[in-house]
């Protein structure tokens, strides 16, 4: 049944049946996270800048509190593979035939440049902000008391939203390739789109001009490189409209001639 011909509460069944799924493996996920998230916390504190810095307790329930949140990102990351696809299968009743398999192959890659934002953010972004925080408490004579609650927050603040900027390239993918959107109108906004990726950038990075540049530039070559993906998919959504309007022609042909 095509999700046109559904009626509203067939469609709020579907998205509870895909939402049920998405929980269950989401707590699958957290019982595995329970005993990856120790080791994972110790490596996420030995980087560059990090490895010499004394994180201390301010509450008796701070250690907890981080073991509990890294297993929900942990899940959460686990479980992306499951979510995206629960969402293509919710959606792809209304596509046609040959832009569900497109969009379905889309989600390998969406869960790689995740995985690359969030490497991006906490390799080269992550370090470089601790170590300029560092320096200015040096020069400024102050002793840093780091707390481990707001040095894994400043670390989550610092690498997950990469992990979702850097699904701009599969976005805008998705977008042309069901024809929402045109590689004409990304290059017609691309002074637009620009501004707003350096008002993003601001708001993601340390107030310096380095630091700035080293968000926006990836973020711009992430939007250039999108245009040059969505001209391919683009191609492809026409291709697939001419080839509907000629089975449709070829439909009308055969029930004049019945």
């Amino acid at each position: 049944m095509k999700q046109n011909d559904m009626t509203l509460v067939e469609h709020i069944e579907e998205l509870r049946k895909r939402l049920a799924i998405i929980v269950v493996f989401f707590l699958l996920a957290l019982v595995g996270s329970f005993f990856l998230a120790g080791p994972l916390i110790e490596f996420l504190q030995f980087n560059d800048h990090a490895e010499n810095l004394e994180l201390n307790a301010f509450k008796i329930t701070d250690p907890l509190r981080i073991y509990l949140q890294v297993m929900m990102v942990l899940s959460l990351i686990i479980t992306s593979p499951v979510i995206l696809y629960q969402l293509w299968a919710f959606v792809s009743p209304g596509l046609l035939d040959q832009e569900r398999r497109a969009t379905l192959s889309y989600i390998p890659f969406s869960v790689l440049l995740f995985l690359g934002g969030i490497a991006f953010g906490y390799f080269i972004l992550f370090p470089y902000a601790i170590g300029f925080m560092l320096q200015i408490s040096d020069s400024m004579d102050i002793v840093e008391t780091i707390g481990i609650t707001e040095y894994f927050t400043f670390l989550f603040q610092m690498t997950l939203p990469f992990g979702v900027v850097f699904q701009l390239p599969v976005l805008m993918l998705f977008l042309t390739r069901l024809g929402i959107l045109t590689p004409m109108q990304m290059v017609k906004s691309r002074k637009y789109a620009y501004f707003i990726l350096v008002v993003v950038a601001a708001f993601i990075t340390p107030p310096d001009i380095f630091s700035h540049l080293m968000v926006t530039v990836p973020l711009i070559l992430l939007y250039e490189m999108s245009i040059v993906i969505a001209r391919a998919g683009y191609r492809k959504f026409l291709r697939a409209e001419q080839q509907q309007v000629i089975e449709e022609q070829q439909e009308e042909a055969v029930l004049k001639r019945g």
